[in-house]
């Protein structure tokens, strides 16, 4: 049996998964072996399995083994494994050391790099993988690198020519599980004579 994964937030008393046996006298299960950390109790009667307590991330998958005896004979009985995940919920948003970050560009450069923002996420795995993007601002003169949060140019600028200031948001964005999540911060970028 591998049922579906479980989140990490899942509640005690939550049903995991039914075992059943094709046997013409009622049977009684039991969960023999596997499950040492105690997270999993079984009704005797019905196979079904639910959550006991709240689940360790680090200590799963759990194989435990499930076994089905004959309630009139000991010795007559079967085994089976279950075999039981647990997925990380994607608990953080990305965070950037700082909301507002101010870059000076010198004019009549050609496209060229302005600087590097680089988010934190204190999630692990797909969840904590980020990409970056431009939310807002002038998609037409900046860019950004998704995969290294490198922020360019992409014309040339001229101090005498209005504006010389310009104002774009920056969101990263990780790849979270069930939903992705984001942080943001503003760059604002001065036109230097």
């Amino acid at each position: 049996y591998q049922p579906a994964p479980l989140s990490e937030k899942t509640l005690p008393d939550t049903f995991v998964v039914q075992i059943s046996v094709l046997y013409k006298v009622p049977v009684i299960y039991s969960i023999v072996s596997g499950d040492e950390k105690g997270y999993f109790i079984i009704d005797s009667s019905t196979g079904i399995v639910r959550t006991r307590k709240n689940l360790k991330l680090e200590d799963f998958p759990v194989v435990f083994n499930v076994r089905a005896t004959d309630s009139s004979d000991a010795n007559i009985f079967n085994q089976v494994s279950v075999t039981v995940e647990v997925i990380d919920v994607n608990d953080f948003p990305p965070v950037f050391p700082s909301s507002l970050v101010e870059e000076r560009l010198e004019e009549n450069l050609p496209p060229t790099q302005i600087g590097q923002l680089k988010a934190q996420d204190n999630d692990t795995g797909r969840n904590g993988f980020l990409t970056y993007g431009i939310l807002s601002g002038d998609r037409l003169k900046f860019r950004i690198d998704e995969a290294t949060g490198i922020l360019y140019s992409t014309a040339s600028f001229d101090y005498e020519e209005e504006p010389r200031e310009y104002q774009i948001v920056i969101y990263a964005e990780d790849d979270g599980i069930p939903e992705k999540k984001r942080g943001y911060c503003t760059v604002i970028i001065k036109i230097i004579d």
